[in-house]
């Protein structure tokens, strides 16, 4: 890597991405990026890495599983090579992570993104994956159905294997031969059926001796019975691997067809691999797109170092290039000078190399030609020669290197050797780098460069704040204010004498000390000001709130007027009909008494009456004469009462202070004079008491099961644990389960498998594929 990204610990960065990815072939990628210098090709990576940041969290990230590479595999097969049972099964790895990719894009295939291009460069191939998996069951074993010769010839064999052990069964269980044998047992050596004779009872056994034990005590013969059978056994075995043989070629010449689409696939994957890492490690660095251009502006808004423990780290703000094209930084040792130093160019590279920043929204970065570094972390007060030749010669050679598209960071400018030759030193490259057009950020120790940053156009000083209280730094970087090494401060918290540290500052010249009180002195108005622009937040902040508060508190009643409107006109408009229809009634009666052409005093009256009524009714507001009505009893708090004039129910909340009473009626609180309140039966309301019942807990286990292990058991005890983890499966909503059930002799698995085929609740079964545990377990779909 080069040196200068070293320094900024570039490798650090990228080894983090690393571990976010899931394929050997992408970690070796990542551990390799390198920057892009051109703003077309950095805008892109990071609209790459945004689309993913965004697709991962809308839809969740991809699986790449644990695809191998292919490449060699594929090549030689096109070269007509037959490929073995394992890179065939890898092969159908990369085919299946091909098209679970394919499948998992569509989800979102209505979001067009900048990895669109690469998703459409994965063609998935489900007849060569299905058909790799249906034949091989392992990386040591073929499926029986992988061809109709392989399954005649195994028929063959079980069946010319059954003979053989039938003629040697009926030789142990012989009373004959048995006082021969050293156990009553068939066993196979070099392929071939025999059993174990005793070693002075050999010539009793005519056969052919194949082994001896390592004792000596028992030899294995091959009787003559068996010895045409296991001859033909071993034909058919010589046959099964040559069709074996001839499938694998055949499986591998239908893969080299697909070689070319395969790799490419392949190599697409990785690139995703890697883009969707950038996109979690953003994820966890809480990272943001910066906004990318060339003109060499540098704005930086709560920056954090990305090495930094994300919960110890304190944000910095850094400007660069916009107003001013060199920074100064000073302040004391252990201020965080370095570490600005090293987030403003880090987080350069990290764009540059595609991968979003932790810093706030909108910051701005821009591409260079060249980062060049000359950062020291040696924090010792006695620096050699050597240090100081060996920071001379980097800074010559970025001198060299440098022109108007690079960055430069220095630390510790000038530094180890005389300080009035260091500072001139110091000031004359800051010069020269300027001249060649660079930007520049350098931190130092020296009152002259802070003094050549006031006076010199389009340089800013930059101090990290220090605490002199407290003796901590703050991390804080503050952009146009000097910095003070506070050393005399330090010194003297740290308990050395005030005569000492009073000698120490008579000893400094008269010019430094109106200097460092000017900076004091700019210090002092700059944290009042600080203060004071936290108080008018802090009373911004509180009346932001009360203004918030007041404004719902606002709409809140206009709710409950509105409320009360609607009421008040639902109510007019019953009052209108009553009263219309009153009119409606008098007017009848008047036209009946026109009608007789006489109007009796009695149907005046009537007339009169209904007259009054209807003006009565539509009048709201009732004027109730108070009788004479006295309380029973003194009243108290939660009787219900009735407020007499408006005829509303309401209950005591206070009791009586000067003659009035606070009730509730609904939700309104009111005083009332008690003389307007008339005491309702039922007064104080007991709470209701209600039965206690036993609660009945049902101890029934509704928890669902995924997988069931069935090794070991017979073939009744394997259908009844069976038939139990389906039915719980059912009743937790579980749709697929998994049966393990091993490979063996295959007598449990068929067990199985016919259990399956009968029961009513289940939909679908299939063996295991290539890494969900191959023939030694069967998946079960359930209705």
């Amino acid at each position: 890597m080069d040196r200068n990204f070293k320094a900024l610990e570039l490798d650090k960065v990228l080894n983090m991405l690393a571990k976010e990815t899931t394929c050997a072939d992408a970690y070796e990628q990542a551990l390799t990026i390198t920057p892009s210098y051109g703003l077309y090709e950095v805008n892109l990576l990071l609209k790459e890495t945004q689309d993913a940041h965004m697709l991962s969290g809308r839809f969740g990230s991809p699986s790449f599983g644990g695809i191998k590479n292919v490449t060699n595999s594929l090549r030689r097969a096109e070269a007509g090579g037959c490929l073995t049972m394992l890179e065939l099964l890898r092969i159908s790895e990369a085919l299946r992570v091909i098209r679970s990719l394919k499948q998992w894009r569509q989800k979102s295939a209505g979001i067009e993104t900048s990895l669109d291009t690469r998703f459409n460069c994965l063609i998935p191939n489900k007849f060569l994956e299905e058909k790799i998996n249906s034949c091989i069951l392992s990386e040591e074993e073929m499926a029986d159905n992988a061809s109709p010769a392989l399954a005649s010839i195994r028929k063959k064999i079980k069946q010319t294997s059954a003979k053989a052990r039938e003629v040697l069964d009926k030789m142990i269980r012989s009373a004959t031969y048995q006082k021969y044998l050293q156990d009553a047992i068939v066993t196979i050596r070099d392929g071939r059926f025999v059993v174990p004779v005793k070693s002075e009872c050999r010539s009793e056994i005519a056969g052919l001796v194949h082994d001896t034990s390592s004792s000596g005590a028992t030899v294995f013969i091959e009787p003559m019975g068996a010895v045409d059978a296991n001859n033909e056994i071993k034909v058919l075995l010589s046959k099964e691997q040559a069709e074996i043989e001839k499938i694998l070629y055949d499986l591998s010449i239908q893969a080299g067809t697909l070689g070319d689409e395969i790799i490419n696939g392949y190599n697409t994957i990785i690139d995703l691999n890697v883009i969707f890492a950038k996109a979690s490690l953003a994820y966890n660095m809480k990272a943001s797109m910066p906004i990318m251009n060339d003109k060499g502006n540098i704005d930086l808004h709560k920056a954090r170092h990305p090495l930094i423990d994300k919960n110890k780290v304190v944000p910095t703000s850094i400007s660069l290039g916009v107003d001013f094209d060199s920074l100064v930084i000073t302040g004391p040792n252990t201020g965080g000078k370095t570490v600005s130093l090293k987030t403003l160019g880090l987080l350069t590279l990290m764009a540059m190399c595609g991968m979003m920043i932790p810093a706030g929204d909108n910051s701005q970065l821009s591409v260079f030609h060249q980062i060049l570094v000359d950062i020291g972390d040696e924090q010792s007060i006695e620096q050699s020669l050597s240090t100081f030749s060996s920071h001379m010669t980097n800074i010559i050679q970025i001198l060299k290197c440098a022109d108007q598209n690079s960055l430069v960071l220095i630390d510790e400018l000038g530094a180890g050797t005389d300080p009035v030759e260091g500072a001139a030193l110091a000031i004359a490259i800051l010069e020269q780098l300027r001249s060649q057009g660079s930007l520049i950020a350098s931190t130092t120790h020296y009152a002259e460069l802070k003094e050549y940053a006031l006076q010199s156009s389009r340089v800013e000083n930059g101090c990290c704040e220090f605490d002199v209280a407290t003796l901590r730094p703050t991390y804080k970087l503050l952009i146009g204010v000097p910095g003070r090494s506070n050393a005399f401060a330090i010194s003297e918290h740290l308990g050395m004498e005030a005569s000492l540290v009073d000698k120490a500052r008579a000893l400094v010249s008269s010019e430094n000390r109106r200097f460092e009180d000017v900076v004091q002195t700019l210090e002092e108005q700059r944290q009042g000001l600080e203060e004071q622009l936290r108080n008018a937040e802090s009373i911004s902040t509180a009346a932001k709130k009360a203004k918030a508060d007041a404004l719902a508190e606002l709409d809140r009643i206009k709710a409950l007027s509105a409320q009360e409107l609607k009421k008040a006109h639902e109510e007019a408009q019953r009052i209108t009909a009553k009263a219309r229809s009153q009119a409606y009634a008098l007017m009848d009666e008047m036209d009946a008494a026109k009608k007789k052409n006489k109007m009796s005093a009695e149907d005046k009256a009537k007339l009169k009456a209904g007259i009054r009524s209807m003006e009565n009714s539509a009048d709201p507001v009732q004027q109730i004469n108070q009788d004479n009505y006295t309380l029973p009893r003194k009243l108290r708090v939660g009787d219900n009462v009735l407020i007499f004039d408006i005829d509303k129910k309401a209950t005591v909340l206070e009791e009586e202070k000067g003659g009035n009473v606070l009730v509730q009626a609904g939700i309104i609180k009111t005083r009332v004079p008690v003389k307007n309140l008339r005491l309702l039966k039922g007064t104080v309301q007991n709470p209701i008491k209600r039965s206690t019942t036993r609660n009945v807990k049902s101890k029934l286990n509704m928890r669902g099961v995924t997988e069931v292990d069935l090794r070991g058991q017979t073939a009744l005890e394997a259908t009844m644990e069976l038939d139990r983890a389906i039915d719980s499966a059912i009743l937790s909503g579980i749709t697929q389960i998994t049966v393990i059930h091993g490979k063996g002799t295959g007598v449990l698995r068929t067990e199985v498998q016919k259990f399956l085929k009968s029961h009513k609740s289940v939909k679908a079964y299939r063996l295991g594929t290539f890494g969900e545990g191959d023939a030694g377990v069967t998946i079960v779909e359930l209705k």
